[in-house]
């Protein structure tokens, strides 16, 4: 793929670890084009991971650069949360340490932040998503909620439980989260490739079957 300024880019697989880089501050969301500013200076066709969710840069300017959201990242993702700070991560580099767990920034569904309990010093946060998902998010597994790497303490039916200690919550914008909150999930990678492989076949119907023996 090309840029507006002629550099090309591609769309290969990246890999995050789910640790938060900085807070980057989002200027601008219109149509395709989100517009940060930040520390970090990436290069176009670099994949950061905004919120979680991998995207490509396709602007570098000064104290900021651009990503562009597809159609189907925007009818998958939280976008109204692109606004104010965001969470961001570049993708990792060869020889890279390797923290928090496998995340490719592929955001699966949205859930929903349904309850919060203090306990002890930490804090309890129930998500809620669709009930599908929640086979692929194990007990004492990882998922990564708008980006962060984290472990999953309890699931239920169509939910799962978080414990997010102090450290989490000055790292990271969940401090600011609050009941009603959608946020981006990213289940575990190994839970899906797993489903996936497991999943049961789909049966032939008579009609596709006698497709198959007109063929011979």
């Amino acid at each position: 793929m090309m840029s507006a300024q002629g550099e090309i880019y591609t769309n290969e697989a990246k890999m995050f670890t789910g640790l938060i880089r900085e807070f980057a501050t989002i200027k601008s969301f219109s149509g395709e084009k989100l517009t940060l500013k930040s520390s970090y200076k990436p290069k176009i066709g670099d994949s950061i991971a905004i919120n979680g969710a991998c995207l490509t840069v396709t602007e570098v300017a000064w104290g900021g650069f651009s990503v562009e959201l597809s159609h189907e990242s925007q009818k998958i993702l939280a976008t109204e949360n692109l606004r104010g700070r965001a969470h961001m991560e570049p993708a990792m580099q060869m020889g890279d340490r390797f923290e928090g767990h496998i995340v490719q920034g592929h955001i699966d569904c949205v859930g929903e932040i349904t309850r919060i309990d203090r306990s002890s010093k930490a804090y309890d946060y129930y998500i809620k998503v669709p009930e599908k998902y929640i086979r692929l998010i194990p007990p004492k597994g990882s998922v990564a909620v708008d980006g962060i790497s984290l472990t999953v303490n309890e699931t239920f039916d169509d939910s799962f439980r978080l414990t997010i200690i102090p450290h989490t919550l000055q790292t990271t914008l969940f401090g600011d989260y609050k009941v009603g909150r959608r946020v981006n999930i990213e289940t575990d990678v190994l839970a899906r490739y797993m489903a996936h492989i497991f999943a049961p076949k789909k049966s032939l119907t008579w009609d596709e079957v006698e497709k198959i023996q007109a063929m011979y």
